[in-house]
């Protein structure tokens, strides 16, 4: 025989489980963005959702747990990245693994380009623009003010312009050289 709270507690995980395989692909892909790393993008997201089941209650209670688990995933990435930041600098140096697919050249000079952008500029950008948050939202999981969160955007979206537009015209350049 089962007890309420047994019932209580096998719906709790069923509502997780259902969570987690709706949202943690697109987690992973979003903090990835982000770091440039997909290990600690991985790793960030499962330590994120483990702390998110820990308030699980707490956090379906308050409304949709999802930005509270995204925020933490940054944050725990960003961290991260910070204190491995020689780390992905050499394997940017020296390519992805064997085991990384092929991305398109687009998607190359994307990832490129953000990875050159301070923390803070590439959270906003990828939120912002990859999620399309609005930009109160954004703020709200950054921690910063709206006024703020613009001038990131906005710095952010002045050097992404220009370093996409130079490795395109650089694309574009060897193209016509080889052809």
């Amino acid at each position: 025989m089962t007890t309420r709270s047994e019932e209580a507690e096998r719906g709790q995980g069923a509502d997780f489980d259902a969570f987690y395989a709706a949202t943690a692909k697109r987690l992973v892909a979003t903090v990835y963005a982000m770091t440039g790393d997909l290990a600690e993008a991985e790793d960030a997201v499962q330590e994120a959702y483990v702390r998110a089941w820990q308030r699980w209650e707490r956090l379906t209670w308050e409304g949709d747990p999802l930005p509270w688990v995204r925020t933490v995933a940054s944050r725990l990435a960003i961290s991260t990245w910070r204190r491995t930041r020689n780390r992905v600098r050499a394997q940017f140096k020296h390519g992805p693994g064997d085991d990384v697919p092929e991305l398109s050249a687009d998607r190359v000079a994307l990832v490129e380009a953000l990875r050159q952008l301070p923390p803070q500029q590439r959270q906003v950008v990828v939120l912002h623009h990859l999620l399309d948050l609005p930009v109160e939202q954004v703020a709200r999981e950054t921690g910063a003010s709206n006024g703020a969160v613009r001038t990131r955007l906005s710095r952010a979206r002045k050097v992404l312009g220009e370093r996409l537009t130079d490795t395109t015209a650089f694309r574009t350049e060897g193209a016509a050289n080889h052809g």
